[in-house]
């Protein structure tokens, strides 16, 4: 075993009879390996394809066997919201870079939006960078963002090293990142078509004729008005039909032969019948690439009940037969398939924006924020002062939002919030009717958790809801957990190396990081993500650590999860260990600002 050391450099040394390499060829391989990493620059030394026993190393060396368990590389999730600054109530670097690191994710790449400034200008990415720094518990890249005016700022945010670009073709739902035009994206795509960078759409587009235009449901007249509850979620689904996604991609297409070397990428890929278009577009030659999410494979619009506001999304969740359809198209990912990465698109807010329905409003007290303002899909209403949502007896005024989404900007009521009692259980709620919030103490109630006030009969709104959904650091276990039960029932799967293949390989290529994160290969940065595929574990509130503890996944149960997290050759978390399992006590992730060459 030949290894380049420095003079009097200890070992660290990790084996599995079950581990995922990457070969000369770029090929994944599913092996018994031995991974010798240098705690001094945090690399990989040398992959030797057998588990070698302690007796192979100098006695000073750190050795690790960890069979049967998965030693895999660290996943990439190339795209979180971490809105910090100006948002941080929403989530910070410091939580965000934390939940990845609880679920294997040793890099993430941050999204351009939702921190105030957003990532538009260079002046923007500095102030962000800033907000990082010492907070970091995993690795973090930057995107830069495309929206009106801001041509003159992509170059120079490429040479600061942000890892590509996001626009909106539709309004994103904050003011500082307005959408897009085609004359926007042509401008971005003749700019930057011969830098090495990936441009990136939110492809939701309003078509010229459509039975619904999103939020503008709310204040149309018949037929644009919506045709069901705003509380139901058929109602919020068919106010975003697929024709959104197929129209914005048909365009972005259509201008792609301006920028023929440049990648373009579809984010948080949704509605199958856009599958069609974009391999066609790939035949013909164009660089485009696809991801789709967490959500959309595990959750179906099938099972979503009235009022659950922790789904809304958008684009959204749709049918369990469009999601066995996204499946059997990531299964192609090697082949023709035109979805080449899978991603969390963790975009939180706080549990007020949310409107969530009484029996999920436990929230902890230093989630509580001040009223706050905001919109959905960037579209300004004015909702009715009274809603009969079942309950004849009793109405109650609405407070006017300005809704918007994509990932609403609300105005709660100004009146301070009425103290109630504090819940033992976030998952155990008394019951509330819709004209009063009936709350029991608890001789032991959990620290710091109570039930927000009800004051109005918005709660379970999908329209006046904030979209997003948490979800950073889980989806090994959502995507294991479904695959697994899709592969019994003799359906279309992935198995963990297709898995690693698109959390971590493709994702890094995207990024332009292949050169050094996820592979386990001799010269990368020593990421890993130890994964035990048979424990089988509900996902609780607590568990969650993200800053606001409020996901559609809580409750589900997982097979398979997240023992250790290496990053660049540090153990920085240990399932059950002290200090809530992160054992250096410290952050010690970086922000990647290197300028991207590929």
């Amino acid at each position: 075993m030949a290894t380049t050391l420095q003079h009097n450099e200890s070992l660290v040394v990790l084996a599995s009879i079950n581990t995922i390499i990457t070969l000369p060829d770029d090929s994944l391989l599913l092996t018994p390996a031995t991974i010798t990493v240098s705690p001094v620059t945090g690399k990989i030394l040398s992959v030797v394809r057998e588990v070698l026993p302690r007796s192979s190393f100098p006695s000073n060396t750190t050795y690790s066997d960890l069979s049967p368990k998965f030693l895999l590389p660290g996943l990439v999730d190339a795209h979180v919201h971490l809105n910090e600054p100006g948002r941080t109530e929403w989530e910070g670097f410091n939580t965000g870079t934390k939940a990845a690191a609880s679920g294997g994710v040793t890099t993430v790449v941050d999204m351009p939006l939702n921190a105030i400034p957003p990532t538009t200008t260079l002046a923007g990415f500095r102030e962000k960078l800033r907000a990082s720094q010492g907070q970091c518990w995993v690795d973090v890249g930057f995107y830069g963002g495309v929206i009106p005016g801001n041509a003159g700022e992509l170059l120079p945010l490429v040479e600061a090293g942000v890892r590509g670009f996001k626009g909106f073709l539709i309004d994103s739902g904050v003011d500082e990142f307005p959408a897009v035009s085609s004359t926007d994206i042509a401008l971005a795509m003749t700019t930057l078509k011969d830098s090495p960078t990936t441009l990136m759409f939110h492809a939701e587009m309003l078509p010229p004729i459509a039975a619904s235009v999103g939020d503008y449901v709310q204040i149309s007249d018949p037929p644009l008005a919506p045709q069901g509850d705003l509380f139901s979620y058929s109602t919020f689904l068919e106010s975003r039909p697929p024709a959104f996604e197929t129209y914005a991609i048909e365009e972005i297409v259509s201008l792609a032969e301006l920028a023929p070397k440049l990648h373009l990428h579809i984010v948080h890929l949704s509605a199958v019948e856009a599958i069609p278009i974009l391999r066609k577009a790939r035949k013909e030659g164009i660089n485009i690439t696809a991801e789709t999410c967490f959500h959309y494979l595990g959750l179906a619009a099938d099972d979503i009940e009235d009022g659950d506001t922790r789904h809304k999304c958008c684009p959204p969740i749709r049918s369990q037969t469009n999601q066995d359809r996204l499946w059997e198209e990531i299964v192609e990912a090697q082949g023709e398939g035109c979805i080449k990465t899978i991603v969390s698109d963790h975009s939180p807010c706080t549990p007020e924006l949310k409107l969530l329905p009484p029996h999920l409003q436990t929230v902890d007290d230093d989630s509580l924020r001040p009223n706050m303002h905001h919109s959905d899909s960037g579209i300004d209403m004015t909702l009715p002062s009274e809603h009969d949502h079942g309950h004849k007896s009793c109405t109650h005024l609405r407070p006017e939002l300005k809704s918007t989404d994509s990932d609403v900007v609300m105005s709660l009521p100004s009146e301070s919030p009425s103290p109630v009692e504090e819940q033992p259980n976030p998952l155990s709620t008394t019951a509330v009717s819709c004209c009063t919030a009936a709350t029991t103490s608890h001789p032991n109630p959990a620290p710091q958790q109570r039930l927000l006030p009800i004051t109005a009969t918005n709660q379970g709104d999908f329209f006046a809801a904030w979209g997003g959904i948490s979800s950073v650091g889980l989806g090994l276990p959502i995507l294991h957990t479904i695959a697994t039960d899709r592969a019994a029932h003799g359906l279309p799967a992935p198995d963990l190396v297709d898995m690693v293949r698109m959390c971590s390989q493709a994702t890094a290529q995207q990024v332009g990081l292949y050169h050094r994160k996820g592979a386990i290969k001799a010269g990368h940065d020593a990421d890993f993500c130890v994964f035990d595929a048979e424990e089988s574990w509900v996902l609780r509130s607590g568990e969650m650590r993200w800053k606001n503890k409020v996901s559609p996944w809580e409750g589900k149960q997982f097979q398979g999860r997240v023992r250790e997290t290496w990053v660049r050759g540090e153990k920085v978390f240990q399932l059950g260990a002290p200090g809530s399992g992160f054992i250096l006590g410290r952050p010690t992730g970086q922000a990647i600002i290197e300028k991207r060459t590929a």
